[in-house]
């Protein structure tokens, strides 16, 4: 005759087994469904990517850009070296101030510019750009203007 004690035992493995098989049923059920998933996704993104690739193929490639590319405010985005300002304000004969008066900022931003603290924006820079291949005699006829408040 069998003892108590192991019979117990055997009955309690029994009933272990029988939920945890019920537990495991639902679970291996949602491993299934999160596998097929991963599978639809990952056949998702490769035709995807090879889309994209045919894509790029069969684009044109971009046009170079120009060299004068338009800033959020309208204004052109010219080139800007503080040593060139500098030898073109000396060329012309210009105080920082009188140079100022014809790019439209004080002698301070002038030298700030020169000396590579500062940067010009905007109009002082499209005004710069126009100092670039003028003679000495336009600047000082400008300049007359400019403080005797007459057009420019």
């Amino acid at each position: 005759m069998p003892n108590i004690a192991s019979v117990l035992k055997a009955e309690i493995v029994r009933l272990a087994r029988k939920e945890l098989r019920s537990e495991v049923d639902s679970i291996r059920k949602a491993l299934a469904a999160a596998r097929a998933e991963s599978a639809a996704l990952k056949r998702r993104v490769s035709e995807l990517e090879r889309s994209v690739r045919q894509s790029a193929r069969a684009a044109p490639a971009p046009p170079p850009s120009p060299p004068a590319v338009k800033e959020a405010d309208g204004a052109d985005h010219f080139r800007f070296r503080a040593s060139g300002m500098a030898s073109n304000r000396k060329r012309l004969g210009l105080s920082a101030a009188d140079f100022g008066l014809l790019v439209g900022a004080s002698g301070q931003s002038v030298y700030a510019w020169e000396q590579g603290k500062a940067r010009p924006r905007g109009k002082n820079l499209a005004a710069i750009a126009a100092l670039r291949g003028v003679g000495k005699r336009e600047v000082v006829e400008r300049l007359a203007a400019l403080k005797s408040g007459g057009p420019s």
